[in-house]
């Protein structure tokens, strides 16, 4: 008898998975998975724009019309919409890691398989494959650094290391002015292929996601997985590990379901980041896309000082996302992101009214609608992944990120098939300034705060 209850003391308190994580210090231990994630997320951005940075040479190189442009960058971008639902999906039951693993071997193998594309039609099918892998990879990995963060640092500490995504994509055009003049095309495909060789160590270093194992049911392995971890941060015991937090509510075992993103409390969280989602990226794609043709068909600048008016607005971009790390856990997620595209609405919609401003003018404006919306373009995965449960928080992520992949099809059509040769370029600053204003309405009247709180009270399982 006597036995048996202590037997049973053990267990409850062996299966505290929730609050065991919540006690654990900031160590090596979550350095080293963050740099893995962190690489992974350098690579995803830089694969991600690699081939607008090779259609220069191709143009020429296999005499593509405008309308193969076209359909070859948003080929990409529908893999993406795919992968991001479906690998999703999937990491709710097969787990974490193993989906970490298939995303990562897709988008690099694919990569590493478009420098040697034929012709067009080739590097067609290369690019839709490769998306599904790049689109699968960042709701993943955003909700596996989540789930091993604590309350009190999560937004920074997953910040911390997407943020290396913004960066990706700021080095690949550095990187292709100088490699693709200088070895050709295909070897920007084979240096996005690098991540290949993370695919080993990162299933033998990174474990599984103990929430998601208790949330499967798989109690006994979430505790055998969690004592290793606790046992490489404590040193074996010789750095005791503070006590586990009392009543903070365990992990619950639940099925997967699709509908439930629109049942019980989640129905208001789903579409509200769904319009969070679709806000920010009509602005960041519709905007980052057509901004160098715009500086040279409407105000009437160089190439040169087109690109260069290009790179300003990326840096002051960069910035907002570096600022979001800073201020995402100190100030809380909804009164930054609010307040981030509320202030981004104003210098759009004051665009629409001044359509005469010198391009010096219009080049500090825009900067400030973007920068803004940066803050959001790089914080959403991770609120998007705090705000489900752990049974459809990589689900739920990677729907919101599909949301993204259809904006960025949706906004550069849309200013080039409509905005600009209907409306000019009033219409164009009053829709980025529109959706700024929706985005931060929405944010400020129906989006949850989730600062401070352990994911497993924020986001019950229903």
């Amino acid at each position: 008898m006597g036995n048996s209850t202590a037997t049973a003391d053990a267990t409850a308190t062996d299966y505290r998975i929730a609050a065991r994580i919540e006690r654990l210090p900031l160590s090596a231990f979550h350095l080293r998975i963050g740099m893995i994630i962190g690489s992974s997320w350098f690579f995803d951005g830089f694969d991600a724009l690699a081939v607008a940075y090779v259609l220069p040479a191709l143009i020429g190189l296999w005499k593509l019309a405008p309308s193969q442009i076209g359909i070859l960058i948003s080929v990409g971008y529908l893999g993406q919409t795919i992968g991001s639902v479906f690998f999703g999906w999937l990491a709710e039951r097969v787990g974490r890691v193993p989906c970490t693993l298939y995303t990562l071997l897709i988008w690099s193998v694919m990569s590493f398989a478009c420098a040697f594309a034929w012709d067009y039609n080739s590097l067609l099918a290369m690019r839709f494959l490769q998306g599904l892998g790049l689109g699968g990879e960042i709701p993943i990995m955003a909700t596996y650094i989540n789930e091993f963060a604590t309350a009190g640092r999560r937004g920074r500490f997953s910040l911390s290391y997407q943020v290396l995504f913004s960066i990706g994509l700021a080095v690949v055009a550095i990187v292709a002015s100088w490699v693709v003049p200088a070895f050709g095309w295909r070897w920007m495909f084979v240096i996005g292929a690098v991540p290949a060789f993370l695919a080993l160590p990162l299933r033998r270093i990174l474990p599984e996601s103990p929430r998601w194992l208790a949330s499967r049911g798989r109690l006994a392995e979430a505790d055998r997985v969690l004592t290793g971890i606790e046992a490489t941060i404590s040193r074996n015991g010789a750095r005791p590990l503070p006590p586990i937090p009392d009543h903070l509510p365990q992990v619950t075992p639940a099925r997967t379901r699709f509908s439930d993103l629109f049942q019980g409390i989640y129905r208001r969280r789903t579409f509200t980041v769904w319009v969070m989602w679709v806000c920010t990226y009509l602005v960041i794609y519709g905007l980052t896309t057509w901004l160098p043709s715009l500086w040279h068909t409407v105000y009437h600048l160089t190439v040169q000082q087109s690109l260069n008016y290009s790179v300003v607005t990326t840096l002051v971009s960069l910035l907002g996302a570096l600022a979001s790390i800073v201020f995402i856990d100190l100030i809380g997620r909804k009164p930054l992101f609010a307040t981030a595209q509320l202030v981004s609405c104003l210098p759009l919609l004051y665009l629409a009214t001044q359509v005469h401003l010198e391009s010096s003018s219009v080049l500090v404006l825009v900067s400030f609608g973007l920068i803004g919306n940066s803050v959001l373009a790089l914080s959403l995965s991770t609120y998007t992944a705090e705000i489900y449960p752990t049974e459809m928080r990589a689900l739920g992520t990677g729907v919101g990120n599909a949301w993204l992949r259809a904006a960025s099809v949706v906004g550069p059509f849309l200013i080039g098939s409509f905005l600009l040769p209907r409306g000019g370029i009033a219409a164009i600053f009053i829709v980025m300034g529109l959706a700024s204003l929706i985005g931060g309405l929405t944010t400020l009247f129906f989006a949850v705060e989730p600062r401070g709180k352990v994911l497993e009270q924020l986001s019950p399982s229903l």
